[in-house]
């Protein structure tokens, strides 16, 4: 019997990698297609060697050719930090456009089924809260995140497109923030932040005043999430994410004392559209998929902060 064949387009980054464990864990192909922008080889060199694992470094705003038989295809290809999509807009707008039209031409040729990597910043700044799917955000198009929150909703579009004109299996994931081991550090995202502050004793940068809020959501749940929905029917755009919400000042607080760290909150001017507040609805995550997530905020930190440790060599 055939194996299957899974191409993970940014599978090189955080998520992407994580993802390429999860499908060769549960005995598929992996073609990892990166171009390495803000992926790194560090994340998924463990697989090198692996008879499952191919890597192919290549932009996917450019033609993509995959020989033979394929079967899914992931696409998980942006910058997605705001450090990242702030210094390369183009590049973040053009992967979210340009190559989500290669990849799912490349899943038309293919008859492949797909799964876009969108985000929960498709709701922008919330007037409704906790964010359910059937929401169609508060974005503004032309702020400095909007080069990331836009080329996402395009995404999004040319994905249901697709589905509808062409007949392509589809799934589109919302991810809400995640964290985990294989996150960078200068990444500019509240955790690595917090974290790397923390341990070498600095004080903690606190965007506003801390009210504004997250939910944060462990690796290991969010890629289960992820898989359940490859393999189901859902077809609609499904929030994937933790639902138990903590102010950024509360959460800075948390990772100073998981720390042991004399550090002290430092306060600066909040960035221009910075959503205040942020929480999944993930109501139809439980009924379609059977998912939700098992992993505390507690024990995700302490794996974290471990990694960090180890990253920083002060361990």
């Amino acid at each position: 019997m055939r194996r299957k064949t899974a191409v993970v387009m940014g599978g090189a980054g955080f998520l992407g990698s994580h993802l390429c464990d999860k499908l060769i864990e549960n005995d598929l192909n992996v073609v990892c297609i990166d171009n390495l922008i803000t992926g790194n080889l560090k994340n998924i060199e463990h697989l090198f060697g692996n008879e499952k694992f191919k890597f192919v470094n290549h932009d996917i705003t450019n033609f993509i050719h995959v020989p033979g038989d394929v079967d899914y295809i992931l696409h998980f290809a942006s910058p997605a930090s705001p450090i990242d999509y702030l210094k390369l807009p183009i590049q973040t707008l053009k992967v979210g456009s340009l190559g989500t039209h290669k990849a799912l031409g490349l899943a038309k040729e293919k008859k492949a089924r797909f799964l876009l990597a969108s985000t929960s910043e498709v709701y922008g700044d919330p007037e409704i809260h906790p964010q359910p799917e059937e929401y169609w955000g508060n974005v503004n198009p032309v702020g400095p995140r909007g080069v990331y929150d836009e080329a996402k909703r395009f995404a999004e579009a040319m994905t249901m497109a697709y589905q509808r004109y062409h007949g392509i299996e589809t799934r589109i994931v919302r991810i809400f923030n995640t964290y985990g081991p294989r996150m960078r550090l200068n990444d500019g995202r509240a955790l690595p932040a917090f974290v790397s502050q923390a341990l070498s004793g600095q004080d903690i940068t606190v965007f506003g005043d801390g009210s504004q809020t997250r939910s944060f959501c462990y690796v290991s749940d969010l890629i289960d999430g992820i898989y359940r929905l490859l393999l189901s029917d859902e077809k609609e755009p499904t929030n994937i994410g933790n639902p138990s919400e903590i102010t950024i000042k509360e959460f800075a607080e948390e990772v100073i004392a998981l720390t042991d760290s004399t550090s002290k909150l430092s306060f600066v001017e909040l960035p221009e559209d910075d959503p205040k507040v942020r929480q999944p609805n993930i109501d139809k995550a439980r009924r379609t998929l059977g998912w939700e997530p098992k992993v505390s905020r507690e024990v995700g930190l302490k794996i974290t902060i471990d990694y960090f440790k180890k990253e920083l060599n002060l361990t």
